[in-house]
């Protein structure tokens, strides 16, 4: 038992990620509550507006033990998107940018996991917006995975930053007035369903 103990301990400060109860691979699901998707976008100039989106669903497939087998899968409904101002909401769900109607969602499915440091790593994966479908790299900070005080579950928390360009998806209205360089900040926290972890 006290060598299992010391081969954990050294995986962990190896891996960078500690090292739950389970050997096995944990399917995370986001928590929206504590979930936040962020963009924000250059203004003529003067400034930058910032939106989020509010109705997504998604799960993470952490391997604490090979990170680079991990995955992560998001869907996000782009009449969620909130501007903070109803009238310019209208104005980006319409045809000429979100098109809102006709593509009710975007997906992110990644397709490579890479390490970066001992909590961080590049995940590329294809994002499909607008119809149209590109690769995209977040990079991602790992914050820990460990037993929920609250539910008893076992919870892990992520940051992610990207930044694209929108006109690679279709959605060149307004450039360069509104910009076209997007950058993106997502701050993660997802629970393994079912019942608390013993």
């Amino acid at each position: 038992m006290r060598r299992l103990l010391l081969a954990s301990i050294a995986l962990s400060a190896l891996t960078g990620f500690s090292v739950p109860s389970f050997a096995e691979a944990q399917k995370f699901v986001l928590d929206k509550p504590h979930t936040q998707i962020i963009f924000n976008v250059d203004h003529m100039g003067l400034s930058r507006s910032y939106g989020k989106f509010l109705n997504y669903e998604g799960f993470v497939n952490l391997d604490e033990a090979a990170p680079e087998k991990s995955s992560v899968e998001v869907t996000i409904q782009t009449d969620s998107l909130d501007l903070g101002d109803s009238t310019w909401n209208e104005h980006v769900k319409a045809e000429k940018f979100f098109d809102v109607a006709k593509y009710p969602t975007m997906i992110f499915k990644s397709t490579k996991v890479e390490k970066t440091g001992d909590h961080t790593a590049n995940v590329t994966g294809d994002l499909t917006l607008h119809g149209v479908t590109k690769p995209v790299v977040l990079a991602v900070t790992h914050r820990k995975t460990e037993k929920h005080p609250f539910s008893g579950k076992l919870a892990t928390g992520f940051s992610a930053t990207t930044t694209l360009k929108r006109s690679d998806f279709g959605m060149s209205e307004g450039i360069p007035m509104v910009g076209d360089e997007i950058s993106i900040i997502i701050d993660a926290e997802g629970a393994v369903e079912g019942a608390a972890n013993q």
